[in-house]
């Protein structure tokens, strides 16, 4: 059969052709093309192709040697899921250079010369899920940079240069979905644990902080031993690579999970659960606690009871004090002091038929003076200043009543004494003074006299010295300096 003069299969021949023609030349040179993948790598390109297939789902343009990235250079291509540009020559990225991708789920930036995160770098990739930034220069990550990947649950930072990062920016309220946070192997001296102990158990379970030059502490040990003991895999995938340096030296690494190593003082014993620190906030500021547990957000519901005892279910109370967020997050709208205690939040899954519970310390202070402390120190030293005053007044200015034997000729005939009334020994703190003119007079060296005490039916005679000893050789008494007996 001839149709226009041409015969039916010649036709389809030309179709497919001209099809093949026009695929052809939609596929940049030294790129391969198969269906919705294109494939540039390993292409000695020092810039991005032009014209992508706008069909391509995958765009491998790693191993190659691109210093930079056009901004809307991904309009062409509103399929796009995958994007490798690992092992390239990026120092950074451009505000736009990631722009129109808002179906991207997957993008490799790893074995990079990246410096920085700007934090407006990833705020239009709504649906990515694996971020790889691993073995770049990153010194810096902008606080904000991550807070609008709401879907993202793999974020790759390791073999960096980050001494500092903001975890309270990884909230599960920013992120609900994160499970995987590598930092290890970066420049971190010290851990905002505060920070740390406030994040969800599901974020904290693949957050990777192994081969880090921290410094050895008690309160990093308990952070990773209350770790272990729970069961996350962040430590129990990487037990022996948790090390930090003992007294900041870098020639002394010690395994910081390992107490026989230098640690031991801060050995809590098998079993013993480690709690992890409290969370503190000023007065009327807003407090969002955690709760910390295991279960998976689906299916699970929550409740609270505030350290009065009190239940609180979701969504909250009636006088908006507290909220309880889906993820069974309870929020204080304006703390006070009445809410300092012991919150214990009750976390339960019926599918799973599981449930879990997690205690948070929350404690409500007012704003600390620069004066308050030299206040309270002075305030001790004059209350030990006075204390002391009134020891030595007690001690050495009492006035106590001596019976004083000062006169010169003893008591003929006894007096017998009462039987309503013990013989006593009185104490005095000042030396009896004589007047008459045998008195003997009292020196600088004082003695203590013991009597022999008056027996019943006997007639009286002269007291009779036992023992005379000097004030040097009971040095350790704290007594006064006569003994007299009365009867």
């Amino acid at each position: 059969m001839v149709t226009d003069g041409c015969p039916r299969g010649w036709t389809l021949i030309l179709v497919t052709l001209l099809l093949r023609g026009s695929s052809a030349s939609g596929c940049p040179s030294a790129c391969i093309c198969a269906s919705d993948l294109l494939s540039c790598s390993s292409s000695a390109l020092t810039q991005v192709p032009d014209n992508l297939p706008p069909l391509s789902v995958t765009v491998d343009l790693s191993h190659n040697s691109l210093r930079f990235l056009p901004s809307n250079w991904l309009s062409g291509v509103p399929y796009l899921l995958v994007l490798r540009l690992n092992h390239n020559e990026l120092k950074r990225l451009p505000v736009g250079s990631l722009h129109n991708a808002s179906t991207l789920r997957h993008l490799d930036l790893s074995s990079n010369k990246l410096q920085s995160i700007h934090r407006a770098a990833f705020h239009l990739l709504p649906s990515l899920e694996e971020l790889l930034l691993y073995n770049n220069h990153i010194a810096q990550v902008e606080e904000a940079a991550f807070t609008r990947l709401r879907n993202i649950q793999k974020i790759y930072l390791s073999w960096n240069h980050l001494s500092s990062f903001s975890f309270s920016s990884i909230h599960n309220l920013t992120l609900p979905n994160l499970r995987t946070l590598d930092l290890s192997s970066n420049r971190f001296p010290e851990l905002p644990l505060e920070e740390i102990s406030a994040l969800p158990a599901f974020i904290k379970n693949g957050l990777y902080l192994h081969n880090n030059p921290l410094t050895c502490s008690c309160a990093l040990y308990a952070l990773f031993t209350s770790w272990r003991q729970r069961g996350f895999l962040s430590i129990l995938h990487f037990s022996r690579e948790h090390t930090c340096l003992y007294m900041g030296n870098p020639r002394a690494v010690v395994r910081t999970l390992e107490a026989q190593n230098g640690l031991v003082n801060c050995s809590t014993g098998p079993g013993q659960d480690v709690a992890e620190p409290g969370l503190k906030v000023l007065v009327g500021r807003r407090l969002l606690v955690t709760c910390n547990t295991s279960l998976p957000q689906e299916n699970t519901t929550y409740l609270w009871i505030s350290p009065a005892y009190d239940f609180i279910l979701p969504p909250g109370t009636s006088n908006q004090s507290f909220r309880i967020h889906p993820n069974g997050s309870l929020e204080i709208q304006r703390a006070q002091p009445w809410h300092s205690g012991v919150y214990l939040c009750i976390a339960v899954n019926k599918r799973l038929s599981y449930n879990a519970t997690h205690e948070v310390n929350v404690t409500i202070h007012y704003p600390k003076h620069a004066a308050e402390s030299f206040n309270t120190g002075l305030t001790t030293l004059l209350g030990c200043v006075v204390s002391l005053v009134l020891v030595f007044i007690y001690l050495y200015m009492t006035p106590c009543r001596c019976f004083r034997f000062c006169n010169s000729k003893p008591p003929q005939t006894p007096s017998p004494p009462q039987e309503s009334s013990a013989q006593s020994s009185i104490l005095c703190g000042t030396p009896p003074v004589c007047e008459g003119p045998n008195s003997r007079k009292v020196g600088a060296s004082r003695h203590v006299v013991f009597l022999e005490p008056i027996k019943e039916g006997r007639p009286e005679k002269n007291p009779k010295m036992l023992q005379l000893r000097s004030d040097s050789d009971s040095a350790s008494s704290v007594f006064s300096d006569c003994l007299i007996v009365q009867t």
